[in-house]
């Protein structure tokens, strides 16, 4: 028995609730804004991101860790005008 007895079980990750663009969301705990945009975000050029109304600057988003029940904007730049 010994390897792989735990085929077929599902390792649990824990998650963290957040509020991504009005909808709730599990993301990984400690995952960060950079994270969260790479699992929401189909492009990547031309984003924004606001958590809880604040404008978190890209320089920052690998470091900004958001925690449960935190909104989560992020805005992509349409072109034209």
């Amino acid at each position: 028995r010994g390897r792989g007895g735990g085929r077929g079980r599902r390792m649990s990750v824990p998650a963290t609730e957040l509020v991504v663009n009005g909808e709730i969301r599990l993301v990984p705990s400690g995952a960060t804004v950079s994270d969260v945009v790479a699992l929401t975000a189909l492009v990547h050029d031309g984003v924004a991101v606001a958590l809880n109304g604040e404008v978190v600057p890209r320089s920052a988003w690998v470091a900004v860790r958001p925690s449960r029940g935190d909104r989560i904007e992020i805005l992509v730049a349409a072109p034209g005008g």
